[in-house]
């Protein structure tokens, strides 16, 4: 099963991800789009061009997961705008917004205090 910690780092990925790639072909786009090696332990988000539907890939120091979301009706409504990168980084509790369809940048959660390295 996979958590997601506050310790770890989550990555959007902005433009839209063809969601007929699997898990080698996202980790890919993490190397080559995101500039980002798919084995550090990053959360990387991706979204379909309509919008209904987000992958997560996250490798575990043993093997890669592939978590896919699709919606049974309406649209994610948020998703980060060009930040001139290619990913925006969110927050473990942002993320949990987003998987329930959310806005992770209207979220009122206590401050982080301290920032894990």
């Amino acid at each position: 099963m996979i958590q997601i910690t506050p310790q770890m780092r989550v990555l959007v990925a902005i433009e839209p991800a063809d969601f007929r790639r699997g898990i080698d072909g996202l980790a890919r786009v993490c190397h080559e789009s995101l500039l980002a090696d798919p084995m550090s332990g990053t959360v990387y988000v991706f979204r379909n061009r309509r919008r209904t539907a987000i992958k997560l890939l996250v490798y575990d120091g043993q093997g890669f997961w592939l978590c896919h979301k699709r919606l049974s009706s309406g649209r994610f409504r948020w998703w980060p705008s060009d930040s001139g990168s290619g990913a925006t980084v969110l927050l473990a509790h942002e993320l949990q917004v987003l998987l329930f369809g959310g806005d992770p940048s209207a979220t009122k959660a206590a401050p982080v205090w301290r920032r894990v390295a």
